[in-house]
């Protein structure tokens, strides 16, 4: 499945309690839930679904775990970002978020260094 990576912000809070709580039995993601955002066991069912809709949870047998780990949502969360608003172009990112300002020299020699460890690859 393949998973989608626009979460609103009710989402981007259930998943981001399950990255640091998960594996969870479903019941004690219901308390929890209850105890941090003040959320019914409705709402918070209803975020879960979409959650496994999206293809970042599961719910297997009264389980709740992630099928992704933060790292690996924000990495594609990027890549689809750039995709999306650049074309897939990184040169056009970096260009737009630089905004016109002076790189340091630090910053410089760590995307050398970035470009060195990464180049060669036809994935973008």
């Amino acid at each position: 499945m393949k998973i989608v990576y626009k979460l609103t912000n009710a989402e981007a809070k259930l998943a981001e309690l399950l990255w640091n709580i998960a594996p969870i039995a479903s019941m004690e993601l219901i308390k929890i839930a209850q105890q941090e955002f003040g959320w019914k066991k409705s709402t918070t069912f209803s975020v879960l679904k979409i959650l496994i809709e999206k293809g970042i949870a599961q719910n297997e047998k009264s389980t709740v775990t992630m099928l992704c780990t933060r790292e690996q949502f924000i990495s594609g969360q990027s890549r689809s970002y750039v995709e999306d608003t650049f074309g897939g172009s990184l040169p056009k990112f970096i260009t737009s978020f630089i905004g016109g300002k002076k790189l340091t020299s630090k910053q410089a020699e760590e995307l050398r260094r970035l470009i060195d460890e990464h180049e060669g690859g036809s994935n973008g």
